[in-house]
């Protein structure tokens, strides 16, 4: 069992990157604070704890200042015959016992985005940040590791699903007590993903960033096997899920396509690597991949937006001129996104919440609050702003900061529901959430094992959950601003990793500036 540990740690770090010193200067706000932004900084990031699988560190922590705790203990064996396969490690990406391997490279590469953007601004959360990320990009190094090395660097075996996640789903039982198929699915030269592995090249490229100072040599071999997991990803064209419909289908499809991770990882190789070969892959690629479209929708599925702003930032920071038609690209996300722009085309509910689609909706509030507080820091730093439409209706970085904000603060409980949907957030939050190991006893309070079956009286109980799991963000309210709190509602009442991972920075920015860090 991991030893606890009741502490943060408070170490005074200096800002990381360029650009990150520009974000504590001349940004801060008038009046007092809407939330404890600081408070819920260090719970969003002690929700991915909460969702590891594994042996659990001794660093594993649960948080004795709160009112509420929450940790797991997971000593799972996964060792897949006949490659021998090590993929002990990870993080159930929601409330279910599968590791699906799309969201989790996501989350991780958001995560790693939200240290790599504003971890200089942390803290004494940057460490239990690293540490997530870390967690993560372990688990993905396995994952892209062959014991056949010869094997692995020619065709590039990529294992990117553990457990039968249809078996899985008829199931409601703990971590603990699983007993479903560990089935392992890979995509290979003849089952192509190139969605799931140029994502999971992003997730190792970006996590390289979060160590470059900190951990060299690891760094070094997250970005070495990026580049590897890319070139697989490019050569071997095609969707996961058309091969493997009937495994990763209705879970995780990709129903935007691969061609948007393609560019999305050439984005992520080419910032990690400032390697000119990553900058001609977008100059070529870029159109052809979708760079042009108008898709504001930005999620674990869809990377074209993000992608944009990520790109944006080599024309707009290291003034990349070649790359000034990205400019344009997310400019137009953003005009898509502020309310009151010739060209905003955004669906709000009644209270003020963005409002994309009614199942897990906050994962799209968190990744575009964090899409227009990153494009807000890249406008200030070159001293740009952003046009929308006719008419001379200009967008600063100091509205896309109001409208993020907002957002974030919807999200803590500035609503019509007076409702936080972070639990363990403020006085009133979601109590009975869609999350297996958190509705159903810890093994130190019902030692004696859950069957299967036997778990749906939890699922279908109406008391509140007997293990808070503290900082996780649930999928949020419908379009008009009512949340049940009904533990099988999964739409709206179950957390993900990828709704908490860009709220991660989203939360570092806020609490700094209104200088709670």
């Amino acid at each position: 069992m991991a030893r606890l540990r009741c502490a943060f740690v408070l170490a005074l770090l200096l800002t990381q990157l360029a650009g990150d010193a520009f974000a504590g200067r001349g940004h801060g706000h008038h009046g007092p604070a809407a939330h404890d932004y600081r408070d819920a900084l260090a719970k969003s990031i002690l929700f991915f704890e909460g969702q590891r699988s594994g042996k659990l560190p001794p660093s594993q922590r649960i948080h004795c200042t709160f009112a509420f705790a929450f940790a797991l203990w997971r000593s799972l064996t996964e060792c897949v015959r006949p490659w021998q396969v090590d993929l002990v490690g990870g993080y159930h990406d929601a409330g279910d016992n599968v590791k699906f391997g799309f969201p989790m490279a996501f989350s991780m590469t958001m995560l790693a985005w939200s240290v790599v953007e504003f971890g200089g601004l942390m803290k004494g959360e940057l460490q239990h940040a690293r540490e997530a990320v870390r967690w993560g990009a372990d688990y993905l190094l396995k994952a892209t590791a062959h014991p056949d090395t010869i094997y692995v660097q020619a065709s590039s075996y990529f294992a990117f699903f553990v457990g039968d996640a249809t078996k899985d789903h008829a199931c409601w039982e703990r971590p603990e007590d699983m007993d479903t198929p560990r089935t392992v699915y890979k995509v290979d030269p003849t089952t192509p993903g190139s969605d799931v592995a140029a994502e999971t090249a992003a997730a190792l490229a970006a996590s390289s960033l979060v160590f470059r100072k900190s951990d060299p040599a690891y760094a070094s071999r997250l970005l070495a096997r990026a580049k590897r997991v890319f070139d697989f990803a490019d050569r071997h064209r095609g969707a996961y899920s058309t091969g493997l419909a009937a495994d990763v289908c209705p879970y995780y499809c990709s129903y935007s396509g691969y061609q948007d991770e393609l560019l999305w990882g050439a984005a992520w190789l080419h910032r990690a690597t400032k390697s000119p070969t990553y900058l001609t892959y977008i100059q070529t690629n870029g159109q052809v991949l979708g760079a042009d479209e108008s898709d504001n929708t930005f999620g674990w599925d869809n990377k074209h937006a993000g992608a944009r702003i990520l790109i944006a930032k080599s024309f707009l920071v290291q003034r990349v001129a070649s790359l000034h038609e990205y400019k344009s690209h997310a400019d137009a996300f953003v005009c898509s996104m502020v309310p009151g722009t010739p060209t905003d085309s955004t669906q709000f509910t009644p209270g003020g919440l963005l409002f994309k689609l009614s199942d897990s909706n906050m994962q799209y509030v968190t990744s575009s609050a964090f899409l227009l507080l990153t494009y807000a820091k890249y406008l200030a730093f070159s001293r740009q702003t952003v046009s929308c439409g006719g008419g001379g209706h200009v967008v600063t970085a100091q509205r896309l900061r109001a409208v993020a904000r907002r957002q974030v603060d919807y999200l803590l409980g500035s609503n019509p529901m007076g409702m936080s949907y972070m639990v363990g957030y403020g006085a009133r939050y979601p109590r009975r959430i869609h999350h297996r190991a958190s509705s159903l006893p810890s093994v130190a309070a019902h030692p004696g094992r859950i069957g299967c079956s036997q778990g749906f009286t939890a699922l279908y109980a109406g008391g509140a959950n007997p293990n808070v799991l503290v900082g996780a963000v649930v999928g949020g309210p419908d379009v008009q601003d009512k949340f049940p709190d009904q533990r099988n509602d999964h739409e709206h009442s179950e957390p993900a990793t990828y709704i908490n991972a860009p709220l991660v920075g989203a939360l570092a920015y806020l609490a700094h500036s209104y200088g709670q860090l």
